[in-house]
């Protein structure tokens, strides 16, 4: 007869897990307990916020480290990864927590992790590097670089993109009156309606906003956005005038109040006034110039030729036969691959303090000058995807190293698909130009750690 009940087993004793993505986790935890001067690297950014000597007990700095690379794993945001430190056993051994105590929380977790600067990232990557190649696993000779561009067969990646919607001028508008609205109506609860006049126009603009994205023809759209406009400026006007009231009040929060509402002034100024030239004057804005978030307003608008338009910022890769990120630029503005040459090179060798003796692009990157000035560095073999009217004998003697070249190249669009959709570097989650670039070089540091972890010896 078959039994009723399963025999209850203890959730806290640890077990030896027979899996591959164990193995591999217990692996890189092993790395991480031989290597304990990488927890210098981030002990300054987090002091003070990773411990402290009131309330609870802070996260140490393993812990921190450890976290980090438990969200790319996951692809969690912080809400997700405080539930899974409470609900996986593994994650919480992984992690280092005490299991008598509560786990952390998602504003705990996100006040550490996110103290972590992007430049400790580098440094920690850089020796895990180091460690890669004193192992021989990573020599640096052989390198292939290309920028975040996978063509998928239902859409082309080309940028790590910002968490934001896809930008219209009259959405902006609209956030921009609802957030200023927001922030006098917390300078109205303390200082009263009188000190500060205002308002509320948020379900006017909403209203126009609808109608702006379901009204046809320039001219009946331009009407509507001359009354979203209107909108907009008084509620401008509503902040203007409340500036100096809250400067002068005695409050614990006037300074982070007129700071926020001086940001958002200015960038709704210039969605404003780019709302005007491109909708009511018929001019082409300068992507440049244009502002396509208020949250994220580093955001870059990045187009590769007819392939449509994403927001975020374009990163260039360099990887070595080992499939290891042996460099990692998330770059300022759209510029063009062939710009990006050298300054790629020249980072390699100060980082490996060696020239490499073969260098594999992509087709972007290629023109007779990037060829001249590698050439000018001391490196033997270059090779481009694309000719672009270069002769292979230019690029390297050997037309058998030339076909080699081109294949070794082509791996680099295997790792940066891997990248995007293992370790979350398709979209970053966090908010700012300094967190996204910690966000990236953290996703990196993870993916690095976790190919080393696969190219370990197996045993037998």
């Amino acid at each position: 007869m078959r039994a009723l009940r399963t025999t209850q087993i203890s959730l806290f004793d640890p077990q030896a897990i027979d899996h591959p993505v164990a193995d591999d986790l217990e692996w890189a935890s092993a790395w991480l307990d031989q290597h304990p001067e990488l927890l210098d690297e981030i002990a300054t950014d987090v002091d003070g916020k990773a411990a402290s000597r009131r309330g609870r007990h802070g996260l140490t700095c393993e812990t921190v480290l450890r976290c980090a690379m438990l969200m790319h794993l996951r692809q969690t945001s912080f809400r997700e990864l405080a539930f899974t430190l409470n609900d996986s056993l593994s994650a919480r051994r992984f992690a280092r927590l005490d299991p008598t105590r509560k786990a952390p929380g998602k504003s705990a977790l996100q006040a550490t992790i996110g103290a972590v600067s992007a430049l400790s990232w580098e440094r920690i990557n850089q020796r895990l590097l180091a460690s890669a190649r004193a192992s021989g696993v990573e020599t640096g000779e052989a390198v292939r670089v290309d920028s975040t561009e996978q063509a998928t067969a239902c859409a082309v990646l080309s940028v790590t993109e910002t968490h934001i919607l896809e930008p219209s001028d009259s959405r902006l508008l609209y956030d921009g009156v609802r957030v200023l609205t927001r922030l006098l109506r917390q300078a109205q609860q303390t200082l009263g309606a009188d000190a500060v006049a205002c308002h509320d126009h948020c379900r006017a603009a909403k209203r126009r906003t609808l109608e702006i994205q379901s009204q046809r023809g320039k001219a009946r759209r331009a009407k509507t956005y001359r009354k979203l406009l209107k909108l907009t400026g008084q509620t401008v006007g509503y902040v203007v005038a409340a500036l100096p009231v809250v400067t002068a009040a005695d409050t614990s929060w006037r300074r982070a109040w007129v700071e926020q509402a001086s940001e958002y002034l200015d960038l709704l100024q210039r969605v404003m006034d780019q709302t005007t030239r491109r909708v009511l004057q018929g001019e082409s804005v300068p992507a440049l110039e244009k502002v396509v978030s208020l949250f994220e307003p580093h955001t870059d608008i990045i187009v590769k030729g007819g392939r449509g338009t994403h927001y975020g910022h374009k990163v260039n890769l360099a990887t070595g036969r080992s499939g290891l990120a042996l460099d990692v630029v998330v770059e300022a503005g759209n510029p063009a691959d062939s710009a990006r040459c050298l300054p790629m090179l020249e980072r390699h060798i100060e980082h490996y303090g060696a020239v490499p003796s073969r260098v594999a692009f992509d087709g972007g990157y290629a023109s007779r000058a990037n060829l001249k000035d590698a050439r000018e560095l001391g490196i033997e073999h270059v090779v481009f995807n694309k000719k672009r009217g270069l002769k292979v004998a230019d690029m390297t003697p050997s037309s058998w190293l030339y076909g080699q070249l081109k294949r070794f190249r082509a791996g680099i669009e295997a790792g940066i698909s891997y990248l995007k959709r293992c370790f979350g570097l398709g979209r970053c989650l966090w908010r700012g130009l300094p967190h996204f670039t910690a966000y990236v070089h953290s996703a990196v540091f993870t993916h690095n750690l976790m190919r080393l972890a696969r190219l370990r010896p197996k045993p037998g």
